[in-house]
C-alpha cells in the first residue's frame, strides 16, 4: 500500500456492514465468505466475469475537488432564453431547509399517512396554490415537467372522448403553432403509438379539424405574447372539444385565470416559483381540471381526511385510481412525481404570500416594459403587443447574429428564432442587466445607450388583467419572517419519518444512503444556474459529467449506448418501450404488438406497455414465484407474429435470482421480439451480473434506488435507458440538442434534453467514489443484509420466495396471511411498526397480505437487528392475541399507531399498558421515540368526502 494514499474511504461509509459487522453476520449464517452467499443466491451461468471498466474509487475530499475542476467548465452566463425555464431566487430559508435538508429529501412516497403528515401538509399548499392561480377546483400533487403534463392531458382527454370502437372515435389533437418545441416533441411522443394525430396550426385563425377531441394552448405563449383566448375556447366548446392550456404561475399573478377563461386543464412548470434551473431539472410540473376529470386526473392527489378518533388526517386520495395500480388497463403510466421541489414550490409561495408573489411578478412585468420601450426607442419592432416577461424583437438574420454576438461577448443569452430576438426576464434580472441588454441593442443599431425609463404602462390587455383573488388561506398569509418560515418548515419536517430516524425498509424501493458528498455538488452555482437551452460550448462541464456517466452506465449494464433523457422509473420504462416499437416500425414489422409481462410485474410494466401502443399478455408465476417458462413459450408461440417484447423484473419481484431467464430470454429473441429488463433490482446486480449477460436488449435503471439520488418524498427520480446495438439507433431525441445524432431517434419523452441533469450528479458522484470494488461490494452486502434478515426473522415467519439454494436476493417477503386467523393484517403489522419508530416494508405488494422487505447495504448490524427485534416483537404480539391474553379488536395492533396525545390521555382504557404501546422494547425511550402525530386514516371518509386544497384555519387547530 502506498503510504500516501487516503485511508478514508467512501466505501467505508456508505456500507453498513464492513467489518466486525461483516465477521458476525457470516458467522451467525454459518456462512465462511460473502462469496460462499454469492454463489448460492446468484446462478453460475449468469455470473460476471469481468471487473468493470470504470475508475477506481476516489475519496470524498479528492472527489469533490475533481467535480469542481468540472463544474467550472460550465459557463454562467447569464441567461434570458425562457422557454418555461427562467432565473429564480430560491429563499435561504428554503434552500437550507428544505433543499439540502435530509429530514426532507430522504423521505418516501408518503403511502404511510400516520408518519407522512409534514410532507402532505406541504404537498396540500401546491395543490391548493395551483388550484388558486389557474381557477381550477382540483389540482394534483404535481407531475414530472411541463411536456409530461401536456402529453397527459392529451391522452386524458383522448380517452374521456374515446368510444367503443376506436376507429370511429374523435382522434386529432390541435395544437397551437406557438406552444413550446419541447412539449410539441413530448406530445408526438405519446401521440405516435396511441394513433393519435396532432395536428399544428394558428388557433386565431384555423378552423377546429375534423375529429378533433382537444386543442392545446399556450398562455403567455412561445413568443411571450398574452392572448385573450375566451372566443378560441368557446369555438372548442361549440364543437365538442376538450381544452388545456400551459400557463405561467408567475403570469398568473397578474393574467386572468385558465379556470376563468373556460378552460379544462390548466398546467405548467413550477420551476420559477424558487426551484433552480439545474440545466432542466428536477422541476415540479402542476395540472389542474375540472371535478368532471377527478377519478382521471393522472398522477397523486392529497386529501382531507380524519383519523379513527376524528382528527384532521392528510393522505393520498383515491389511491385505487392510481393509473400504475390498474395495470394494462391504465391510461398513464405515471407512478412517481416531483414532491422535493413541489414541497419548494409551495414553501415560496407560503413565504412570499399573495402580496409578495403579486409584486414579484410586477416587477418582472414592468421592467419587460421599460425594456420594451427602451428597444422600441432605439428603433426596433416590437413582435408582440401584449406579454408578461418577454421581450420579442422581429430583426433580419444579419442584426440577430450581431446581437447574438455582441450578447455572448457580454455574457449573456438571448433567445433566437428565424425571425425575432426573444428576451425572457425573470426575478434574478437587474436594473444593470436591463442596461446592458440596451447597450447591446444600441451598439448593433449604431446608436447610443437609451435611458432606461421605468415604464408606467401595463402590457396586458384590459379582458385579462387579474382581479380574482388567490392564495388567500391563512397559511399563505402568516409565514412571512424567516423565523415563521423557519418554525413552520422545521413543524412539518418534525412529523416525518426518513432516513434520519431509521431505515426504510422498502422492498423494491432501495432506501440507501444518500451521502452528503453526492448532494452538495447539486447546489453549486455552476451547475444549478445553467438553462437547460444554453448553446452547447457553455455547458462544457455538465456534457464531460453526462457522457462519462452514459459510459458508466453502459459497462455496469453490458449495453452500448445510454439515454439520460427519461426522467423516472416509469418514464425509462416507455422510453424503452418505444426504442424496441421503432426497431419492429423499421423492420416493417408495425404488427408487432405483444407484450409479454409476468403476472409478478410492477404495475408500471403493464401501464406503460399500453401507453407504448402494445397489447398486454399476461404470463404465470409458479408457486415459489417463479416466471412459468413453459407459459412462456406458449403464449410467445401463440402470439409469434405479432410479438414486440417480453418485460422482465431481474432479480424477480419477488426477490430470487431465476435461474431460467437465459432460457426465457432465448424464446422470446427466436421468435422475434426483444426482451426489456425492469432495472428496479438492479442493486443486486451491479458488478456480479448484468442485464446483457442475462439476455436482455434494453433496461432502465432506478438512479434513485441504486445509484444513490434520494426520492424527496416521492420524487425527483430519474430512470435512463441502456441499449444494444440493435436499438441504439432509436433512442430519444430533443428539438434543441442533438443528443445522438443518428437520424432515427424517437421523439423527445422529457422536457430538458437530460432530463433533471442536475441530479445526475448525485449518480455520478455514487459511482467515482464508490469505483467498481466498492460498487459490486455494495451489491454483496445488499444480499447479504438481505439473507441475514430473512436468516434471523425466518425462523417466526414465513418467507414466502426463495432460491433453489434457499437464498433470496436483495429483498424478501414476508407471508402474513396465516395471521388473518386470529385477526391481523398486514395493514396492521406495518402500523404496529410505526410505534417502534420505523416505516412499514412495501404492503400487499407483489402479493397480497405480505410485506417485503429490502435493507440495502447501507445499514450497520445494530440497526438491522433493531428492525429485526422489532418484527419478531411484534410476532410475540401477535402470539399473545392468538392465545386470548387481548381483545381480537382491541389490542396493540389493530389500535396501532399510538400517538403522544393518545399515551398522554388523561382517558386510558384499554386493555394493554401505555409502556407496552409506546415502548415495547428497551432501545424505545422518551429521547429518542419517533411519534406518529395521527392516529390511523379513515381512508374511505377520505374518498367519500374529497377535499384536495386547504381546509379553514380552524382544521388546523383541532
Amino acid at each position: 500500500m502506498n503510504p500516501f494514499d487516503r485511508t478514508d474511504k467512501f466505501e467505508s461509509r456508505h456500507i453498513g456492514t464492513l467489518g466486525t459487522d461483516l465477521v458476525s453476520i457470516l458467522r451467525t449464517m454459518g456462512l465462511h465468505s460473502p462469496e460462499q452467499l454469492i454463489q448460492e443466491t446468484i446462478p453460475e451461468h449468469i455470473l460476471r466475469k469481468d471487473k468493470m471498466d470504470i475508475p477506481e474509487a476516489l475519496s470524498e475530499f479528492d472527489f469533490l475537488n475533481e467535480l469542481k475542476t468540472i463544474a467550472n467548465k460550465n459557463k454562467n452566463y447569464k441567461s434570458f432564453i425562457g422557454q418555461g425555464y427562467y432565473g429564480t431566487v430560491t429563499p435561504s430559508v428554503i434552500s437550507r431547509n428544505v433543499f439540502q435538508n435530509p429530514g426532507w429529501y430522504t423521505q418516501y412516497t408518503p403511502y404511510q399517512a400516520e408518519i407522512a403528515q409534514g410532507r402532505l401538509e406541504a404537498l396540500l399548499n401546491f395543490q391548493t396554490m395551483v388550484s388558486d392561480l389557474t381557477g381550477m377546483p382540483i389540482a394534483n400533487a404535481s407531475l414530472l415537467d411541463e411536456g409530461t403534463a401536456a402529453a397527459e392531458a392529451m391522452l386524458m382527454f383522448y380517452h374521456a372522448k374515446a368510444g367503443k370502437n376506436k376507429e370511429q372515435s374523435p382522434n386529432v389533437f390541435f395544437v397551437d403553432k406557438n406552444v413550446y418545441a419541447q412539449t410539441l416533441a413530448v406530445l408526438q411522443s405519446r401521440a405516435w403509438p396511441n394513433q393519435v394525430q396532432i395536428v399544428i396550426g394558428d388557433v386565431h385563425l384555423d378552423p377546429i379539424p375534423e375529429k378533433c377531441f382537444g386543442i392545446l394552448i399556450q398562455y403567455p405563449d412561445g413568443e411571450g405574447s398574452v392572448y385573450d383566448y375566451k372566443n378560441v375556447i368557446q369555438k372548442a366548446k361549440d364543437q365538442s372539444c376538450f381544452v388545456a392550456m400551459a400557463t405561467d404561475l408567475m403570469a398568473l399573478c397578474l393574467l386572468k385565470s385558465p379556470g376563468e377563461l373556460g378552460a379544462d386543464v390548466a398546467f405548467g412548470n413550477s420551476q420559477r416559483f424558487g426551484v433552480p434551473l439545474g440545466f432542466g431539472g428536477p422541476h415540479a410540473a402542476f395540472f389542474a381540471t375540472k371535478e368532471d376529470f377527478k377519478r382521471d386526473l393522472p398522477g397523486r392527489i392529497i386529501g382531507v381526511s380524519i383519523d379513527v378518533h376524528g382528527n384532521r388526517a392528510l393522505r393520498m386520495a383515491l389511491q385505487t385510481r392510481e393509473q400504475h395500480i390498474r395495470r394494462e388497463k391504465a391510461t398513464s403510466n405515471i407512478c412517481t412525481a416531483q414532491a422535493l421541489l413541489a414541497i419548494m414550490a409551495s414553501m415560496y409561495s407560503v413565504y412570499h404570500g399573495p402580496e409578495g408573489l403579486y409584486r414579484i411578478a410586477r416587477r418582472i412585468h414592468d421592467m419587460a416594459c421599460s425594456l420594451s420601450e427602451a428597444l422600441v426607442a432605439l428603433g426596433y419592432a416590437s413582435q408582440t403587443k401584449h406579454f408578461f416577461d418577454t421581450v420579442s424583437i422581429k430583426t433580419s438574420p444579419e442584426t440577430m447574429q450581431a446581437i447574438r454576438m455582441e450578447a455572448e461577448n457580454r455574457k449573456m443569452n438571448f433567445w433566437y428564432t428565424d425571425h425575432s430576438v426573444q428576451i425572457a426576464l425573470d426575478e434574478t434580472a437587474t436594473e444593470e442587466q436591463l442596461k446592458t441588454i440596451s447597450s447591446i441593442f444600441a451598439k448593433v443599431a449604431g446608436k447610443t445607450d437609451p435611458l432606461l425609463i421605468p415604464s408606467t404602462k401595463i402590457a396586458l390587455p384590459d379582458s385579462l388583467v387579474r382581479t380574482s383573488e388567490y392564495l388567500t388561506h391563512p397559511i399563505f398569509n402568516s409565514k412571512h419572517t424567516e423565523s415563521a418560515m423557519m418554525r413552520y418548515i422545521k413543524s412539518l419536517e418534525n412529523k416525518d419519518l426518513s432516513l434520519v430516524h431509521s431505515m426504510i425498509s422498502l422492498g423494491s424501493c432501495t432506501m440507501k444512503l444518500n451521502a452528503a458528498s453526492e448532494l452538495i455538488p447539486v447546489s453549486w452555482a455552476e451547475f444549478s444556474e445553467v438553462h437547460p437551452f444554453v448553446p452547447v460550448d457553455q455547458a462544457e462541464g455538465y456534457m464531460t459529467m453526462i457522457h462519462q456517466l452514459e459510459k458508466y452506465l453502459c459497462e455496469v449494464t453490458g449495453f452500448t449506448a445510454c439515454s439520460l433523457q427519461p426522467n423516472s422509473g416509469a418514464q425509462g420504462e416507455f422510453a424503452g418501450l418505444l426504442t424496441i416499437k421503432a426497431y419492429h416500425d423499421a423492420k416493417g414489422d408495425h404488427h408487432r404488438k405483444i407484450a409479454l409481462i409476468p403476472a409478478s410485474a410492477h404495475g408500471t410494466n403493464p401501464a406503460s406497455a399500453v401507453v407504448a401502443g402494445m397489447d398486454v399478455v399476461v404470463t404465470a408465476c409458479d408457486e415459489n414465484g417463479n416466471i412459468v417458462v413453459e407459459d412462456i413459450r406458449a403464449k410467445a408461440e401463440l402470439h409469434k407474429d405479432n410479438l414486440a417484447c417480453l418485460m422482465v423484473t431481474y432479480p424477480s419481484t419477488h426477490g430470487v435470482f431465476e435461474t431460467t431467464i437465459q432460457e426465457i430470454c432465448k424464446i422470446v429473441h427466436d421468435l422475434g421480439g426483444l426482451v426489456y429488463m425492469d432495472g428496479a433490482n438492479m442493486n443486486a446486480q451491479v458488478g456480479l451480473t448484468s442485464p446483457a449477460v442475462i439476455g436482455a436488449d434494453v433496461c432502465h435503471l432506478n438512479l434513485h434506488k441504486t445509484f444513490a439520488i434520494p426520492h424527496g418524498g416521492g420524487g425527483p427520480g430519474m430512470g435512463p435507458i441502456c441499449v444494444n446495438d440493435k436499438l441504439k439507433p432509436y433512442l430519444p431525441g430533443h428539438p434543441y440538442m442533438d443528443v445522438l445524432n443518428t437520424g432515427k431517434s424517437v421523439p423527445a419523452v422529457s422536457a430538458a434534453p437530460y432530463g433533471s441533469a442536475s441530479i445526475l450528479l448525485i449518480s455520478y458522484a455514487y459511482i467515482r467514489m464508490l469505483g467498481p470494488v466498492g460498487m459490486t461490494k455494495s451489491t454483496i452486502h445488499a444480499i447479504l443484509n438481505a439473507n441475514y434478515i430473512a436468516d434471523r426473522l425466518g425462523k417466526r415467519f414465513k418467507v414466502l420466495y426463495k432460491g433453489e439454494k434457499g437464498r433470496v436476493a436483495h429483498e424478501l417477503i414476508l407471508d402474513l396471511r396465516p395471521y388473518k386467523d386470529v385477526g391481523i393484517s398486514a395493514e396492521d403489522v406495518a402500523k404496529r411498526l410505526m410505534d417502534y419508530g420505523f416505516h412499514a416494508p412495501t404492503l400487499s405488494f407483489p402479493v397480497a397480505g405480505t410485506i417485503m422487505i429490502e435493507p440495502t447495504e447501507s445499514e450497520n448490524l445494530e440497526e438491522l437487528d433493531r428492525f429485526c427485534d422489532a418484527l419478531l416483537s411484534i410476532h410475540d404480539e401477535i402470539d399473545e392475541i392468538a392465545r386470548g391474553e387481548y381483545p381480537a379488536e382491541d389490542n396493540v395492533l389493530h389500535n396501532a399507531p399510538h400517538t403522544a396525545a393518545v399515551i398522554t390521555s388523561d382517558d386510558w382504557s384499554r386493555p394493554y399498558s401505555r409502556q407496552k404501546a409506546a415502548f415495547p422494547l428497551p432501545f424505545l425511550t422518551p429521547v429518542n421515540k419517533f411519534w406518529p402525530t395521527i392516529s390511523r386514516v379513515n381512508n374511505a371518509h377520505g374518498d367519500r368526502n374529497l377535499v384536495c386544497t386547504c381546509p379553514p384555519i380552524e382544521e388546523y387547530m383541532r
